[in-house]
């Protein structure tokens, strides 16, 4: 028992290093927590550099919060875990942010369709589009038009179907799979 007061205790000095701006702690968590940040941005689309930006944001917002004792960390694990969410968090706004969003939803690839005229290609494949979002349940041709034509963010059609943000996520995923199946196999 008294190992782990003095593992608290210990702990509690550091959150008040934290609050008391101590350079060599902060320096030490931001060192010790930036890799998992780093990792999880890599593998979800981004680069060195808006790993490095984003950590950045989300150390200032815990710092801030420590300091405001909105989150007040009880071990170290917390606090980790709290600075990972809340890069994982400031990554997810970025993705879903206007300024993120530079890829069009379906691609044609024109290699395929190089024999087409360019107006013609468009116009079979918007119409293929068409053709077989018909051919999708209600649920996706909802999903996907709310998302895509009417720009609804995922969490306004999670509410809309009464499923978490997750879930919501996960089946406009495999709406979009479908209808790029269903493409493939007009070989648009």
């Amino acid at each position: 028992m008294p190992a782990n007061t003095s593992g608290e205790h210990n702990f509690s000095a550091e959150v008040q290093a934290i609050k008391d701006n101590s350079s060599q702690v902060l320096q030490q968590i931001y060192t010790d927590n930036y890799s998992a940040a780093e990792r999880y941005i890599l593998q979800n689309n981004g680069s060195t550099e808006e790993a490095k930006d984003i950590f950045q944001e989300a150390f200032i917002a815990v710092w801030k919060n420590i300091q405001l004792e909105k989150f007040v960390p009880q071990n170290e694990q917390s606090l980790k875990a709290y600075l990972f969410q809340v890069s994982r968090n400031k990554w997810i706004s970025h993705l879903r942010s206007s300024a993120y969003k530079k890829t069009a939803p379906l691609k044609y690839d024109a290699q395929e369709t190089a024999d087409d005229e360019p107006n013609d290609t468009a116009s079979e494949y918007i119409s293929a589009i068409s053709k077989n979002m018909q051919k999708l349940g209600e649920n996706c041709r909802d999903v996907l038009t709310r998302f895509y034509y009417e720009k609804e963010s995922l969490r306004t059609i999670a509410a809309f179907f009464g499923w978490t943000e997750a879930t919501a996520r996960n089946n406009k995923y495999r709406c979009i799979e479908k209808l790029r199946n269903l493409l493939k196999n007009e070989k648009i």
